[in-house]
């Protein structure tokens, strides 16, 4: 019997890489997505597919995040188009604690179906300086785990990788990137524009790889 494991997935193209990662070292994966009033909900909807389509049991998660801080939940602020993210810096787009809230169902949803795994593509070498997706948070996160005493382990296989090495690992384990989605502005297109749009067409030039989504 595969062992479980409990995936955080977005549809983006590190939790897509994450998912194929798991699925190609065996486990038996089950997703969440979270719908939490992002502008860029296709990626709930791309999510659902590419779950669907691999046979995998997935649960979407609705959340109200009422005080919209975030340039990403709040309708009223505009996606910044920074030309260069500083160290230090956090982007409007930041929304306070995601993760940890994200993490906090995940373990919950782990204790449920026993599972001894949680996989999430934290990466904190290109990145758009959110504090939760550092080693420092990831570390601090583990100790959760161990007071907790579930024995469930917190995987986060691209932490250390850049854009395009992630994309070369994702290669090689045939992800679909053509069915993932990485722009932080709702519509049918990536603008190109944003953070995410522009690490994601930076690790696909220094890999040397068209990326299929543009197609």
């Amino acid at each position: 019997m595969k062992q479980k494991a409990v995936v955080l997935f977005s549809s983006g193209l590190d939790s897509t890489t994450v998912l194929y990662y798991a699925l190609n070292k065996g486990y038996d994966c089950n997703c969440l997505i979270f719908n939490y009033g992002q502008k860029h909900d296709k990626e709930v909807k791309n999510a659902s597919a590419v779950a669907k389509s691999l046979g995998l049991n997935y649960h979407t998660i609705k959340l109200s995040i009422p005080w919209e801080k975030s340039s990403l939940t709040n309708k009223n602020k505009q996606i910044p188009e920074h030309k260069i993210i500083k160290e230090g810096f956090i982007p409007s787009t930041y929304v306070p604690g995601r993760n940890t809230i994200f993490l906090s169902y995940a373990v919950s949803f782990a204790e449920t179906i026993k599972a001894k795994k949680i996989f999430l593509g934290i990466n904190a070498v290109d990145f758009s300086s959110y504090p939760d997706c550092t080693p420092k948070y990831l570390k601090s996160v583990q100790q959760v785990m161990k007071a907790l005493n579930n024995n469930i382990e917190i995987v986060a296989p691209l932490e250390k990788l850049s854009k395009a090495q992630i994309i070369k690992l994702g290669t090689k384990l045939k992800v679909p990137y053509e069915k993932t989605w990485s722009c932080y502005n709702g519509g049918t297109k990536p603008c190109g524009k944003c953070d995410s749009c522009k690490l994601r067409a930076k690790g696909f030039k220094e890999a040397g790889i068209d990326d299929p989504a543009l197609k």
